[in-house]
């Protein structure tokens, strides 16, 4: 469903992402964890064709039609209500506008249907993205931290939707920093730093927080005395 094969994107001062190769398969979800500043969103927005790759190949084997995404803040017109944005989202989609009643009721959004955009919290703002990310059935999901300013009843709905999706056969790639969360429902874990992937990390452990930054510090200490001996 979709592809990265040794795909380099770097910036001006050397940030960015380099010799990335991993896949994501129909009804996989695949979670991406790293610290702030990784290259988690830069990877995303190659995934979505926002950035291209200087090197390497991303191959995205669905029409544009049937992928969902959310990529760091929630696309929407601030002066329409929440119901007139999601009707739009459906029909940016070439879906059904009825389904944003469907949408309405899966998020709990009904009491804001008729509330403007602008005048929500941020994390009313989320759900609502969140809705027009899914709404339309896509067979390709892309979430960018989803549960940023989610209160805990919203994080239970997007666990749902998630695993919900899964089951319908979507492919799913999502950041986060939520170690808990997404070990809850990923089927692997990937783990970024620096703007590589470095593997892949053991859900079944004991303590996930402590065994990621032992990955981390690992692979910074690997990186640091390799530019020592290539300094030599």
């Amino acid at each position: 469903m979709l592809a990265f094969e040794q795909v380099e994107r770097l910036f001006p001062g050397g940030a960015g992402v380099t010799d990335l190769t991993f896949h994501v398969e129909p009804g996989e979800i695949v979670a991406l964890i790293g610290l702030n500043g990784a290259g988690k969103t830069t990877l995303m927005r190659l995934a979505l064709g926002m950035l291209r790759p200087q090197r390497g190949t991303v191959r995205l084997s669905v029409p544009w039609a049937e992928v969902g995404a959310l990529i760091e803040v929630p696309l929407a017109y601030p002066e329409l209500t929440v119901g007139e944005n999601l009707r739009i989202a459906c029909l940016l989609h070439g879906c059904d506008p009825q389904r944003a009643q469907e949408s309405l009721i899966a998020w709990q959004l009904e009491p804001l249907a008729d509330r403007r955009f602008r005048h929500l919290s941020l994390g009313n703002r989320q759900r609502v993205g969140l809705a027009a990310a899914v709404q339309h059935d896509p067979t390709l999901i892309v979430l960018d931290e989803p549960s940023n300013a989610l209160d805990p009843a919203s994080v239970l709905l997007l666990r749902e939707q998630v695993l919900h999706r899964a089951r319908l056969g979507a492919a799913i790639l999502v950041s986060s920093h939520h170690l808990d969360e997404v070990s809850r429902i990923a089927d692997r874990v990937l783990l970024m730093n620096r703007g590589r992937l470095i593997g892949e990390l053991d859900t079944g452990g004991q303590d996930l927080e402590q065994t990621f930054f032992a990955r981390i510090h690992e692979d910074d200490d690997r990186r640091l005395a390799t530019a020592a001996g290539v300094g030599r």
